[in-house]
């Protein structure tokens, strides 16, 4: 087992949580809150933009109304895709986008959604709602969005209901340039270049709403149907197995010892939820200190669930060929009261925020390991970038955080070592602060930092180890309150501001870093 990559020192210091939630910085009491030795002259491994990969299923709003407007809408459109969509995902510099799902996947037949949309057969989503669908989203809009936003496609496909056939017949309709029946209907239906389509998914969930399977049993599917997972026309497809439901590590080692050698990625699903109780989730906006450090302390579990994976991964693979793909992840919450509850319709708060913060840096962390990410989902379904209401758009602090991050994409990891307080509410305590680096192929540092306590601002001093910068600048993400989000009638509540809190002393960096926030700053 390789050590990790981030020496991260926690010190086990009490803090006296203020009732208060302020932002204003710490006084100056001569010494750190926090301190930061970033080791430049040791960089590892990159940190792969796919990390920062979205997920966008057929359930609720996320499509159609999200997505999908049609062409005859008063929004302004784009072949039936919404203008003011793409657009602000093609701010966010999306790298990846998995599509038809999650468990819609397991039930949906390509064929279905392609040739004139009038002549479509509708479907019953039976996982979200039980509404009907009209099949106008499918194979062509989902791949002519993909290129809308430069994004690569991620398609996961139907082992629970549909055929090996199937499956191969829709990869050979998307990728072959070839004179054959599938290319051909393709051509048939107006697209005659093939799309490259470099990553499917063999299944989802087969654990669960993808069929209720044995690991076993999946496993003897998978290498079946990824057979015929063919390459065409150049196209060259990573091809993901379906992977772990959170701590099924029996599931990884079932899959990594059966089929590993045939698959180049390995999917882990988990889901933040506030209270723990999938019956009773907790609301997106209206909760206690409490609940916010409880939700915290749930997402950190992250770290765990990749560590302990990735050890059982190392045993079959120690050369870390396949993968992990966390193709699902982000908090869920009950839905916001009088709204579908099979949409899963859900606010956004600064908290959040920090959670993706939080999970960016475990992922940067493992990145050895971790080679995508899909936060779950992109537009109006639990921990969205993007809220919808007819016309009206707007961004969430989510969104901000990804679009904050986005200057790691593609960046050497540096490790670095962090001392900091713990955040304590009653007897449970997470660490106050989380820190991340990596530097770009231009050479510039981009340091990002989270202080998950809502209720002080600390003092952080970080250290450059092989590197010195002239220049920094910085944007912060913070909010009036732990619970604050942007609504319809107020949607800039939360968003990003040029951060002045950082100052250069030779190698040194000193911070003020304001409570509940994500801060990244750019060193050159």
């Amino acid at each position: 087992m390789k050590m990790p990559l981030a020496l991260v020192c926690l010190c086990l210091l009490s803090v006296t949580v203020a009732q208060a939630q302020s932002t204003d910085a710490p006084k100056d009491t001569g010494s750190s809150d926090v301190t930061v030795t970033l080791h430049a002259d040791q960089p590892l491994g990159k940190v792969n933009p796919n990390i920062y990969g979205h997920f966008a299923e057929h359930l609720g709003r996320c499509i159609y109304e999200g997505i999908w407007v049609g062409e005859d809408s008063s929004i302004p459109n784009t072949r039936g895709i919404r203008n003011d969509v793409t657009a602000a995902l093609r701010e966010m510099n999306i790298p990846v986008l998995r599509w038809p799902g999650g468990c819609f996947a397991d039930e949906y037949h390509w064929m279905d959604g392609i040739g004139p949309r009038d002549k479509r057969p509708a479907l019953i989503n039976t996982h979200w709602g039980g509404v009907v669908e009209n099949n106008h989203f499918g194979t062509h809009e989902f791949l002519d969005l993909c290129e809308q936003i430069g994004a690569e496609p991620y398609v996961c496909g139907n082992v629970g209901s549909g055929s090996v056939q199937e499956m191969m017949n829709w990869v050979e309709y998307m990728t072959s340039d070839a004179d054959s029946p599938m290319a051909n209907l393709r051509r048939a239906n107006g697209r005659d270049k093939p799309w490259k389509v470099p990553y499917f998914g063999v299944g989802n969930e087969s654990w669960g709403c993808g069929g209720n399977m044995r690991p076993e049993y999946y496993a003897d599917l998978y290498r079946r149907y990824s057979t015929f997972v063919k390459n065409y026309s150049g196209n060259r497809i990573f091809k993901i197995a379906g992977g772990a439901n959170v701590a099924d590590y029996n599931w990884t080692e079932v899959l990594m010892s059966r089929a590993g050698r045939l698959m180049h990625g390995l999917s882990l699903h988990h889901y933040t939820i506030p209270t723990g109780n999938w019956g009773r989730k907790g609301s997106a906006t209206e909760f206690d200190e409490a609940i916010y450090h409880k939700t915290l302390s749930r997402t950190l579990f992250m770290d765990e669930l990749v560590t302990k994976h990735s050890e059982i991964m190392d045993r079959h693979d120690p050369n870390k060929r396949v993968g992990m793909v966390i193709d699902e992840w982000g908090i869920w919450t009950d839905v916001e009261p009088g709204t579908n509850p099979g949409f899963l319709y859900q606010q956004n708060s600064i908290r959040d925020a920090i959670i993706a913060g939080l999970n960016f840096h475990i992922f940067h962390k493992h990145a050895d390991r971790v080679s995508m990410a899909n936060i779950a989902q992109t537009i109006n379904v639990l921990q969205a970038m993007i809220l919808t209401d007819k016309e009206k758009m707007l961004l969430t602090p989510t969104y901000h955080v990804f679009e904050m991050f986005s200057v790691h994409q593609g960046g050497t990891f540096l490790p670095l070592q962090i001392e900091t307080p713990d955040y304590t509410v009653g007897d449970s305590s997470i660490p106050a602060v989380s820190a991340s680096a990596t530097r770009d192929a231009d050479g510039e540092i981009h340091l990002s930092l989270v202080n998950t306590n809502p209720n002080q601002a600390l003092r952080v001093t970080c250290s450059m180890n092989g590197a010195e910068a002239k220049n920094i600048s910085g944007r912060v993400l913070t909010a009036p309150k732990f619970n604050s989000y942007n609504s319809f009638d107020a949607p800039e509540t939360v968003k990003p501001t040029d951060f002045d809190g950082a100052s250069l002393r030779g190698n040194q960096i000193e911070i003020n870093l304001p409570s509940k926030a994500v801060v990244v700053l750019s060193l050159r």
